[in-house]
């Protein structure tokens, strides 16, 4: 299996609030992967298309993860999980929706546009401690990631 633990995570989250605690929780996992935040949809779109403050992709790599929340500023999560999957260089890259919305038009609408996995928000800490152990288990160590992150 490959160590891909210099590959970066990037969370999509406005919340302040949500960032120190999924922040706190990948530090109990004691997960190797860097994490890299934007806060809208629009710095998310920039990040990953490397234009603006981020085209020096030494500084921002391409990411082995993509955690994104819905309810963003600028630019809904499902529109960036549309536009992430319309990019060729981008569309391999496993997205998994990390929001807390259980409504049933999201879960549906991100699995048609192709989303990795869709998880709720848990509200207490340790279970989204938790829940970090499992998306590093699975995502980050299990996972057979794509040749475009490798090359």
């Amino acid at each position: 299996m490959m160590d891909l633990s210099e590959y970066g995570i990037l969370l999509i989250e406005d919340n302040s609030t949500d960032i120190l605690l999924i922040e706190r929780a990948f530090q109990h996992a004691n997960v190797a992967n860097p994490i890299r935040i934007v806060r809208d949809g629009d710095e998310a779109v920039d990040y990953l298309s490397g234009k603006g403050n981020y085209g020096d992709r030494t500084q921002y790599p391409l990411p082995s993860l993509i955690l994104l929340d819905l309810k963003l500023p600028r630019r809904h999560g499902l529109e960036v999980l549309g536009w992430i999957k319309q990019q060729d260089l981008l569309k391999r890259i496993p997205v998994v929706i990390l929001t807390a919305s259980q409504e049933d038009i999201d879960v549906d609408r991100a699995y048609d546009l192709g989303v990795s996995s869709y998880l709720v928000k848990p509200v207490q800490l340790d279970a989204l401690r938790k829940l970090v152990e499992t998306i590093n288990a699975y995502w980050l160590r299990i996972n057979q990631f794509p040749n475009m992150l490798t090359t």
